[in-house]
């Protein structure tokens, strides 16, 4: 490792505090370093290139944000968990000197995560595209009123929805929204991804598992406000038969781990409280 960023969350008050002591504790260990906050998005943008590492300090909200920039760059992620969850992260503010010296080793491996490219269509033109790590929700706006949805596979006519809101989870997000709407859980290492409705109406009501080369289209049907809300960031409104094309992002997202492969099970039950 010659050269590893650190992203501090400015709104979190242990964040710059730690990222200084990291920093310090790098520097000791003659690796260049630099330090930024992640929501700094234009500095990023010229900061991640030809980095080795990224030690992010936050919540999974700060590695979904990082992640924008790692995956573009081929940069892997070592996540610091200062957040509530914290799925994503592979340390705790108590042992991430054990954890991350085991890195600067090599005594550690990459985990490779799926993600997904969300795209507009208006009229027979993208208008815009997302690439998330977590999820694509596509629901009702501020009225409580259902959306009907077509649900098109590769072309293919597959079902029609009427419901709050449709999620399209990648295995990282199977952990989040998609969790609490009753979805299934898919560990890491699945190229899958998941599309299930939110408080369905006298409509199909299970969640349906693709294969990570499968096409989605979701044509919108509604006579009031709906949004496309790529990785629980600001949504886009959307128009009457606007349609979200979703599918594999060239690029994955890259995770330094240093605990054993079977990690997401125990974290993961231990996150919801069943650990032994």
């Amino acid at each position: 490792m010659n050269r590893i960023g650190i992203l501090h969350h400015p709104k979190v008050a242990d964040s710059q505090p730690l990222a200084a002591e990291i920093d310090d504790w790098l520097t000791q260990r003659q690796v260049a370093t630099w330090q930024s906050s992640s929501y700094d998005e234009e500095r990023l943008d010229g900061l991640v290139g030809g980095t080795d590492l990224l030690v992010v300090l936050g919540g999974d909200g700060s590695l979904l944000r990082a992640a924008r920039y790692a995956s573009v760059c081929d940069v892997p992620i070592f996540g610091i968990n200062l957040g509530r969850v914290g799925f994503l992260s592979e340390a705790q503010p108590d042992d991430w000197p054990e954890k991350l010296s085991k890195v600067l080793i090599g005594d550690c491996w990459i985990e490779n995560r799926l993600r997904l490219q969300a795209r507009i269509q208006r009229n027979g033109r993208i208008i815009h595209t997302f690439s998330v790590l977590n999820d694509v929700v596509v629901g009702r706006g501020r009225q409580a009123r259902v959306v009907r949805f077509q649900l098109h596979v590769d072309d293919d006519l597959i079902t029609h929805y009427t419901a709050d809101a449709l999620i399209v989870a990648t295995p990282t997000g199977s952990t989040a929204y998609s969790m609490a709407a009753g979805g299934p859980l898919l560990p890491p290492q699945l190229p899958n991804f998941v599309v299930l409705p939110v408080a369905p109406h006298l409509t199909f009501d299970r969640a349906i598992i693709f294969h990570e080369q499968a096409e989605i289209a979701i044509t919108v049907h509604m006579d009031h406000q709906a949004y496309l809300t790529p990785d629980g960031t600001d949504g886009i409104l959307l128009e009457n038969e606007d349609i979200v094309l979703v599918t594999k992002a060239e690029k994955e997202c890259q995770f330094m781990r240093v605990e054993s492969s079977g990690y997401f099970y125990r974290r993961l039950m231990g996150r919801l409280g069943y650990s032994r």
